[in-house]
């Protein structure tokens, strides 16, 4: 049984999302962050980026009462990641991505922390390949959201991988 198998026997269920099924945005997330040579750990946490919900697509696959579980089925770095992108309230964080500490408020609990380092490069790869298949798979997605996204992109830029920079400015 793999990972994702093993998530749906702790209760994870099938959702529909924007251009299909959850699990095919998903893998195709993960699928885009290993096509940019990311570490493995963040080609994981491409896959479950989602499993707590996020601002932008509030249906949880599990929930926060079973982090330890998930812990334990992915790993406590790919947990983090995860759990880091689901608990962002996007608005202060987006507002101050280009610069070298981000601003981060924890959605679930209130509290205020920065994003600095590896843990903001991580965070802008994994939206930015989240936000890349989307625009791929979905021409009204592209139309709606592709300009403000492209922006958003260009200031995520510094904190991105050389892979990732070159997709964006080359889609």
């Amino acid at each position: 049984m793999d990972k994702f198998e093993q998530l749906q026997a702790l209760g994870a269920g099938e959702f529909s999302h924007l251009n299909g099924s959850l699990l095919s945005h998903l893998k195709g997330t993960y699928q885009l962050l290993k096509a940019w040579g990311a570490r493995d750990a963040l080609c994981d946490a491409g896959l479950f980026h989602a499993a707590y919900g996020t601002v932008g697509f509030d249906q949880a696959m599990v929930g926060l009462e079973q982090r330890q579980q998930i812990q334990a089925l992915i790993g406590e770095e790919v947990e983090a990641m995860v759990y880091c992108y689901c608990a962002c309230e996007r608005g202060p964080t987006f507002q101050s991505i280009d610069q070298p500490q981000v601003p981060y408020k924890n959605r679930f609990t209130g509290e205020h922390s920065l994003l600095t380092g590896q843990q903001l490069k991580d965070f802008c790869e994994l939206t930015v390949a989240n936000e890349m298949e989307l625009l791929n798979s979905s021409e009204a997605f592209r139309q709606q959201y592709g300009e403000s996204l492209m922006e958003l992109f260009q200031r995520m830029a510094p904190h991105l991988s050389a892979v990732a920079r070159a997709a964006i400015f080359s889609s």
